[in-house]
């Protein structure tokens, strides 16, 4: 060995002495150096590989990896802090692959449909799909979101992957009559939960709120329920302009999302234009495309409990009207009508003016109803109050004319007149008097 040559201290060879490259207070040979060390891919210190703290691929120093990188631990993959993830607060961080294994089985895929579980007393069952965006399409916190609303219970409501949403996930309930969506179901724990989580729903640009409404509600078979689909299809393009500010959606959302079929004279001839086939298919303002259900496709999703609960019964109404009024009387009903006298529009109220109870009374019975239908029944004893003395003077004071005695043209004329003066057609009027209202309901409801 010449004077100028050493022996490199990992493999013993030797090399002169200007060829050895110091590392780590050694001397080394290029050999070494090419075959023990690399490069941190973070900082480009370099380092022993068995001093690696990433990968073969992207090597590591410690420090680098402590400040910048994680493990999956569940793949072992190398992963970047801004690209961890992790399920029901655990530390443990996971890839997004993992994490999407893990989502699985809380967020459904897309076509997933389970065996509906009905809720309530039907026919008439409401499914709502609600969408939730900007806030991570996550197991962890879709488990949060159930938890509120499934424990304890069979399934109430389970998530869907959407991928017309950026980051969330898509809220379904199985079908629910309207009392039990307002009485029953939490919704307020469902949508604090959310907001609290950070998901948004009214202030994107992807979220809807979708209601499928059962077909067996108007009818048992396809013949019978046709009609009243009809008149649905009917209302919404007569008041398309008052429901799209009801949707809280721009036109431009509706035409992507919820596109009209276009008004016609005839509700059967909207349905014999939708059943051929629309452009827009499914993304209707009524998707008919449903076997079981019809879907209103034209609310903006929403994460407050009023607007939510005023979907579901501004679409209960629309279809108390489509299955309850003629074909002439959906015709004439106005907005005004529709929106002011809710009672009119309640299935149970129709109901009962189409099947009315005569209740026998006697002169100076006193009858109570309340809301229930509960009857309460007192009497007034005119004689307590008139003597004999003045019997004969009763003969005085008019007696009202009964019905069979006044004009009842004359008196519909006249109330025509008088409810103009609070606002109402008569269009209005004549729709509560086809629907089966008396004068003396309508006067008070004026």
């Amino acid at each position: 060995m010449k004077e100028h040559e050493i022996p490199c201290e990992l493999c013993g060879e030797v090399y002169d002495l200007d060829e050895f490259i110091p590392f780590d207070d050694r001397l080394i040979c290029p050999e070494c150096l090419e075959n023990e060390t690399t490069l941190c891919a973070c900082c480009g210190q370099r380092i022993w590989l068995t001093d690696n703290a990433g990968n073969d691929n992207t090597p590591l120093c410690q420090t680098c990896y402590d400040q910048s990188y994680m493990t999956c631990s569940e793949c072992g993959r190398l992963i970047h802090c801004e690209d961890s993830y992790y399920l029901d607060d655990s530390d443990e961080p996971l890839c997004l692959t993992c994490l999407e294994e893990a989502n699985r089985d809380v967020i459904q895929g897309y076509y997933y449909k389970p065996e509906p579980i009905f809720y309530g007393t039907g026919p008439r069952y409401f499914g709502v799909e609600l969408e939730i965006d900007e806030g991570g399409e996550r197991g962890d916190y879709a488990s949060q979101i159930l938890t509120q609303v499934n424990v304890g219970f069979t399934e109430r409501l389970y998530c869907k992957h959407d991928g017309s949403l950026s980051n969330g996930f898509e809220l379904v309930t199985h079908p629910m009559s309207l009392e039990y969506h307002q009485e029953e179901m939490p919704w307020p724990e469902v949508l604090h939960t959310a907001r609290s989580l950070g998901y948004r729903s009214h202030q994107t640009q992807t979220c809807g709120l979708h209601v499928h409404v059962s077909r067996k509600s108007f009818g048992e078979t396809e013949e019978e329920q046709e009609p009243a689909i009809a008149r649905i299809l009917y209302f919404v393009e007569k008041h398309w302009e008052e429901l799209l500010k009801f949707s809280r959606r721009t036109p431009r959302q509706l035409e992507r999302w919820a596109a009209r079929y276009g008004y016609k004279d005839r509700s059967q001839e909207i349905l014999e234009h939708a059943k051929k086939g629309s452009h827009a298919g499914r993304y209707s303002c009524v998707n008919l495309e449903n076997r079981a259900t019809i879907e209103f496709r034209m609310f903006r999703g929403t994460l407050k409990l009023n607007s939510l609960l005023a979907t579901l019964q501004m679409v209960d109404h629309i279809c108390s009207v489509a299955l309850h009024l003629s074909d002439g009387a959906c015709k004439d009903l106005s907005w005004r009508t529709f929106v002011t006298v809710p009672w009119l529009l309640t299935a149970s109220g129709l109901s009962f003016l189409k099947n009315p109870v005569e209740v026998k009374t006697d002169e100076g019975d006193i009858l109570r109803i309340d809301r229930h239908g509960e009857q309460k029944l007192q009497h007034f004893c005119i004689n307590s109050f008139c003597p004999p003395c003045y019997s004969d003077a009763i003969e005085w004071y008019p007696k009202p004319l009964s019905a069979g005695h006044r004009n009842p043209d004359a008196y519909w004329e006249g109330l025509v007149s008088v409810a103009a003066s609070f606002g109402y057609t008569p269009k209005d009027i004549h729709t509560l008097r086809e629907c089966g209202f008396t004068s003396d309901e309508i006067e008070d409801f004026l």
